[in-house]
């Protein structure tokens, strides 16, 4: 379990799923892989779902709410606990947005692909933690907290985005439902360490399940219920919860959802032919990410005037952009959500998004190695 918990196995782990999805996506295996991601599963009369979308609709959810829970926890007793703290890697977090989302718009405006602008702006946190541990000896400690502030502000962009742009036919009677079980869950929660724990958590597991299901029937993408299930519960019962999850979402949840994502045909085009939904998203990753985050990193150092003792030097903001553009796991959810009627755009931009996260993250590597030998070259003349 100790494994599970660590930084760099993870990160291991999501890229061997990818690598296996595309090694069966381009093998003879694969059409009885294929049959297996789109093999429906479900209760007769209340839901049916293929065993692709019970991942990245219902297992992702347990990620999601992971994720709430440390956002929770970081904007009440951490590192984003005040504004002073929180400015910082918030606007370096803008600026890795809107530029990727320009990179993307030069190459993609005016075609079919131009409607997946928002798959660029996800930063992938274990990804990136990953590299940052295995490359990363003798980094400072606010290198790690101010990446780790920006993907969790990248998170919730990522997260707006599912809410806002990809909802459809909301239910409103089921988002009331769903706001009932939110309710009764957070209160739930509160009751974990009384007496009455057993119904407590008995409560928690019904309302839970309820809640997802409420929100997967409102039109309103499933992985959200996650999101404000995990703000809702208290941070102790929480932060026990996350604790509990971690391995299964590292080991389980995590490698599923990007050995089904990266089902994808390679397309047997030449280059020049393939969609801008591609080529947007392979140069808005590593390139767009790299500019926004290190450009407005630098820019936001200066203009709060931050101390030269507290600031980052430009080229650690340098290796934090590049870190910054392995995008991954919700940028493959923005490309199946972006392209949901469009297969074909989809499988590009899918491609588009493990081909850039890898730029990013060969470039990292790099770029982290360098600043962690040089910090432990000041250390030891020092």
């Amino acid at each position: 379990m100790a494994l599970l918990r660590s930084a760099r196995f993870p990160a291991v782990l999501l890229l061997v799923a990818a690598a296996l999805g595309l090694l069966l996506a381009n093998s003879p295996a694969a059409p009885a892989a294929f049959a297996i991601a789109d093999a429906h599963l479900g209760l007769p009369g209340l839901i049916d779902l293929s065993v692709r979308h019970w991942i990245s609709d219902g297992l992702l959810a347990i990620f999601f709410f992971a994720a709430a829970v440390e956002l929770q926890y970081e904007l009440t007793t951490g590192q984003l606990n005040s504004a002073k703290r929180a400015v910082l890697p918030a606007l370096a977090a803008a600026g890795g947005v809107v530029v990727p989302v320009a990179v993307y718009l030069a190459v993609a405006a005016g075609s079919d692909a131009a409607t997946g602008w928002p798959i660029p702006t996800a930063t992938d946190i274990a990804f990136a933690l990953g590299v940052l541990a295995v490359f990363g000896r003798g980094l400072p400690p606010t290198v790690r907290v101010f990446l780790l502030a920006l993907a969790i502000l990248d998170d919730i962009v990522g997260i707006v985005f599912i809410a806002v742009l990809f909802t459809s036919d909301v239910d409103f009677g089921m988002i009331l439902l769903a706001l009932v079980c939110v309710v009764v869950f957070a209160f739930c929660s509160r009751l974990i360490d009384t007496r009455g724990r057993r119904w407590a958590i008995a409560g928690l597991v019904i309302t839970g399940v309820g809640t997802w299901y409420a929100v997967y029937m409102s039109g309103v993408h499933a992985t959200i219920a996650g999101v404000v299930l995990g703000l809702a519960m208290a941070q102790q019962p929480a932060l026990r919860a996350r604790s509990a999850i971690e391995p299964w979402v590292n080991a389980i949840v995590l490698p599923l959802f990007a050995l089904v994502a990266a089902l994808v045909v390679i397309p047997q085009v030449p280059a020049a032919e393939l969609s801008p939904a591609f080529w947007g998203v392979v140069i808005a990753l590593p390139v767009g990410k790299l500019i926004g985050i290190t450009g407005a990193g630098w820019i936001a150092q200066r203009a709060l005037r931050v101390s030269p003792a507290q600031a980052l030097p430009f080229a650690d903001l340098l290796a934090a952009g590049a870190l910054g553009g392995i995008g991954f796991t919700v940028s493959l959810l923005l490309s199946e959500l972006a392209f949901a009627g469009a297969p074909g755009i989809r499988d590009q931009a899918t491609l588009g998004v493990l081909a850039g996260s890898a730029i990013s993250l060969v470039m990292a590597a790099a770029l982290v190695s360098w600043r962690a030998w040089h910090h432990r070259r000041i250390l030891r003349t020092a």
